[in-house]
């Protein structure tokens, strides 16, 4: 069975991680599926909203460590490069429902999201600095202008968690639901009822103030991330991390 699920209803796309013995970590396949399904949708018009969601009882658990020390993302033409850009570029209402932990890339995605619903039980993180790297997704530009420069400089520098409560007060959850994808269905029902280009053309001037400049940011982050990963630093990190795990 495929690790991307996708599914279709009422002119609105479910995207869900289906790797639930392994928290919705993610591959390079499971990348390229998301670029793949990003992309399809973009271009189909009885598309109209896109929800991500994931199977089991976590949103991710960020790259699956095993799968990306084998294949490090430092081309710009690497699956995760695509699947970031297609994040920037879409030009449809994408929603998110997240339950559990949302790790690394489980939270910077959604930064890129328009309407995101947490459950209680939703964990945030993004502990890169702990693994040696740098922020990525354009997150080192979007979350402090969200939630002010102090706090983003303590989470990232400390790679802390933070739950749905302070989620929706940072601005990076629009709801907490205790069925966050009943929620976001609702409102991607909702959206998908509306004159479709308005919903376009809306959605393009309110992130054409910033659009340009995340993706130069992107571009930035790309270059230092993948300096990173080659690092002794780095790969010190991730040793420990890999031994911690293998407790």
């Amino acid at each position: 069975m495929s690790e991307i699920l996708t599914t279709t209803a009422d002119q609105i796309l479910t995207i869900s991680f289906n790797r639930s013995a392994k928290m919705n970590a993610l591959t390079r396949d499971m990348y390229a599926g998301l670029a793949h399904a990003l992309n399809e949708a973009a271009g189909d018009f009885g598309i109209r909203a896109v929800i991500i969601t994931s199977e089991g009882e976590n949103f991710t658990a960020g790259n699956d460590i095993g799968d990306f020390m084998s294949n490090p993302p430092t081309d710009s033409d690497s699956d995760v490069a695509k699947f970031l850009g297609s994040l920037l570029n879409f030009p449809k209402p994408l929603l998110a429902a997240v339950k559990g932990n949302a790790v690394g890339v489980g939270t910077t995605m959604l930064l890129h999201c328009d309407v995101v619903i947490a459950s209680p039980s939703a964990k945030f993180s993004m502990p890169f600095t702990s693994l040696g790297l740098v922020p990525e997704a354009g997150s080192s530009y979007l979350f402090p202008r969200l939630v002010g420069y102090q706090r983003a400089a303590q989470i990232f520098m400390t790679g802390e968690t933070f739950g749905a409560e302070a989620a929706k007060e940072m601005g990076l959850v629009a709801q907490i639901e205790n069925n966050p994808m009943t929620a976001a269905t609702k409102i991607a029902q909702h959206i998908a009822q509306q004159p479709p280009q308005a919903i376009i053309n809306t959605k393009a001037l309110l992130k054409s103030g910033s659009h340009d400049a995340v993706a130069a940011v992107m571009r930035a982050e790309f270059e230092l991330f993948s300096m990173a990963l080659q690092s002794e630093e780095a790969m010190e990190a991730f040793m420990k991390f890999m031994a911690k795990k293998g407790k």
